[in-house]
């Protein structure tokens, strides 16, 4: 502990699940942790130095924010809805892009010349393993994610060398998200959601889903100066369910 200690973080999303878990840790590690979402009630009683109340569809709302002096982003959200690639209205591509690339781009662009100042900086992008291999049923998700870590690994080439920036995918975690897509599976399919579980479980080698704190933990790694030479990739935290190299 103590790896963070006079470090001031930004985390997005972090009323809930995987951003409320990075939060918790970047406070354990000596953080001033600052907490954007929509939902102010959560926000304001998780602890946060800060609260910041925004909705990263809003491009507006977002860039007038005050923002803290965070040397450290975490960009994460919640992805579109399950629902066939086919079927979606082509609108609901442009919403996704807004709030995931869009979104983290203005963030990093606002905290940039802070970092530079600095001398120090990190961006974790918790986007999804479909960066490497997409998932049936997410199809916008899945086209979103691939820009995240396309746009991540170009802004990589520019960044000075004391800023890094990288990607967490996280495996199945046990999530209200994940459980939201667990029972529009078992909807749209008639297949018990205790059935649909247990087909996830019989294909990681774990046999388990993850906790939001093992995000946390690789997510800490990488915001701390012992990840400085790590930068650009695309990291999976998933149990090893992944079949691609």
């Amino acid at each position: 502990m103590g790896k963070l200690d006079g470090r001031v973080a930004l985390v997005c999303g972090a009323s809930m699940g995987i951003g409320a878990a990075i939060a918790a840790r970047f406070k354990a590690e000596g953080a001033q942790v600052h907490g954007l979402a929509r939902n102010r009630e959560r926000l304001e009683g998780m602890g946060y130095d800060g609260v910041l109340v925004q909705d990263l569809d809003d491009l507006d709302g977002l860039a007038a924010l005050q923002l803290p002096p965070a040397t450290i982003l975490v960009n994460n959200t919640g992805g579109p809805p399950h629902g066939s690639i086919l079927e979606v209205d082509p609108y609901e591509f442009g919403k996704a892009f807004r709030r995931h690339v869009m979104a983290s781009h203005l963030l990093l662009q606002a905290l940039l010349g802070g970092m530079r100042a600095a001398g120090y900086g990190r961006v974790i992008n918790i986007i999804s393993t479909s960066v490497r291999e997409p998932i049936a049923g997410l199809g916008v998700s899945n086209t979103t994610r691939g820009a995240m870590a396309s746009w991540s690994k170009s802004v990589s080439k520019e960044l000075p060398p004391e800023i890094t920036i990288n990607n967490i995918l996280p495996g199945y975690t046990d999530t209200e998200r994940l459980t939201e897509l667990k029972n529009a599976k078992a909807a749209a399919s008639g297949t018990p959601a205790d059935e649909i579980q247990a087909g996830w479980l019989e294909a990681i080698p774990a046999r388990r889903l993850a906790d939001p704190s093992e995000m946390a933990s690789a997510v800490a790694f990488l915001a701390s100066e012992e990840g400085a030479y790590i930068s650009g990739q695309s990291i999976a935290v998933d149990g090893g369910r992944m079949a691609s190299i």
